[in-house]
C-alpha cells in the first residue's frame, strides 16, 4: 500500500517557510506514517517589492497563486498568515483551521538611544508597509514622517540603518517566530495600534470536498482563536475592505465571551473611528457585522471612500 502523502503549499519567504515547517512538523509528529512535502509558490505580492502594497491593488496578493495550485490538484493544504487571507474563497476551497494565535501586537524597533516611540523627536522617520499602522501612529504623533518599506522581516529591520529611519514597525508574531524578539524596542499596546484582522494566527486552507485531508488537519483548529478571528473577519467583510487599508479589528475570547474592537481611520489618522462590543463567542460573526454597521453609521464609509481615492491607491496603478 502506497504511503499517504500530504502536500503543503507555501510562499517562499523566511516567515512563510517557518510557518509551513511548523505545520509539517506537527503533522509528522501526529502521523508518523504520513509523508509531508512542501511546494514553494511565488505570489503577486512577492513579485512586486518596489511599490507600496496599497498601490498594488486587489485582494489576495499573497494567496491567489497558491489557491490556483490547490484547485489544479498540485497541493492539498495551503498555510497562510491569516492577516493575508481574503474573506471570500474561490469555489471549492475553504478555510478549514485557524491555529492558536501568537502575540497579536505590533512592535517597534527604535534607533539606539530611544525606549519608546513617544520619546522620538519631532518629525521622526518611521518605516512601515501598512496603512493601518501608519494611520494609528499618525493619530498619536501627527508629526511623524511615515516611510514606505517592503521586504521580508530581516530586510525591514535592516532598513532602520540603511534608510536612516528612527523606527520600523512590524508584527510581534513574525519577530517571535523568527527568533528576533531580542531586537524589539517596544510592544505597542492594542489601544495604541489595533492589530490587523487575524494577525498572529495561521490559517489552513483546503479543498472543501477533500474529507481525508480535512480530517487529518482538523486538530490544528484552536476554537478561541477561531471565534475571535471569525468576528474580526466579519468586520472586514462588512466594510468591504482588503488587508491593505486602514482597518483594524481584534477579538479576545475569555471563557465563552468575546470582546471585539474595530477601527477605521483616514490615512493621516485625523479621522478615526473605534468601537468595542462584547458578546457570546458563538455570536462572533453576527457581532462583527453589527460592529461594522455601527462604524458605517458613524461615517466609516465616507472615510474609506476617501482612502480609495487617495493618491496612495491610485499613483502608479497602471504601471503595476
Amino acid at each position: 500500500m502506497a504511503k499517504k502523502t500530504l502536500r503543503i503549499g507555501t510562499r517562499a519567504s523566511q516567515l512563510a517557510l517557518w510557518q509551513a515547517n511548523w505545520v509539517q512538523s506537527e503533522l509528522e509528529k501526529r502521523y508518523p506514517d504520513l509523508e509531508v512535502t512542501q511546494t514553494r509558490i511565488k505570489t503577486q505580492g512577492d513579485k512586486i517589492l518596489d511599490v507600496p502594497l496599497a498601490m498594488v491593488g486587489g485582494k489576495g496578493l499573497f494567496v491567489k497563486e497558491i489557491e490556483e495550485a490547490m484547485l489544479r490538484g498540485e497541493i492539498d493544504v495551503a498555510v497562510h498568515s491569516m492577516k493575508d487571507v481574503p474573506t471570500i474563497f474561490p469555489k471549492g476551497l475553504s478555510l478549514r483551521c485557524i491555529t492558536e494565535r501568537e502575540d497579536p501586537r505590533d512592535i517597534i524597533i527604535l534607533k539606539p538611544g530611544f525606549k519608546s516611540f513617544l520619546d522620538l523627536p519631532q518629525g521622526a522617520r518611521i518605516g512601515t508597509s501598512s496603512l493601518r499602522r501608519k494611520a494609528q501612529l499618525l493619530h498619536l504623533r501627527p508629526d511623524f514622517q511615515m516611510i514606505d518599506i517592503r521586504g521580508n522581516v530581516e530586510t525591514r529591520i535592516r532598513k532602520l540603518t540603511e534608510d536612516d529611519l528612527d523606527g520600523v514597525v512590524l508584527a510581534a508574531a513574525g519577530m517571535n517566530r523568527l527568533g528576533f524578539a531580542g531586537q524589539i524596542s517596544e510592544y505597542l499596546s492594542i489601544d495604541v495600534s489595533l492589530p490587523a484582522i487575524g494577525q498572529g494566527a495561521l490559517g489552513l486552507e483546503s479543498r472543501t470536498d477533500d474529507t481525508e485531508i480535512n480530517t487529518l488537519i482538523d486538530f490544528f483548529n484552536h476554537p478561541a482563536t477561531a471565534w475571535a478571528v471569525k468576528g474580526e473577519r466579519a468586520v472586514l467583510r462588512r466594510l468591504e475592505g482588503g488587508c491593505q487599508v486602514p482597518i483594524g479589528a481584534y477579538g479576545l475570547v475569555e471563557g465563552d465571551q468575546l470582546t471585539l474592537t474595530g477601527l477605521v481611520s483616514s490615512i493621516d489618522g485625523q479621522q478615526y473611528l473605534k468601537k468595542t462590543l462584547t458578546c457570546a463567542a458563538v455570536d462572533a460573526e453576527k457581532t462583527g457585522i453589527s460592529l461594522a454597521d455601527d462604524l458605517l453609521i458613524k461615517g466609516a464609509g465616507k472615510i474609506l471612500n476617501e482612502v480609495y481615492q487617495h493618491e496612495t491607491f491610485n499613483q502608479n496603478r497602471e504601471e503595476v
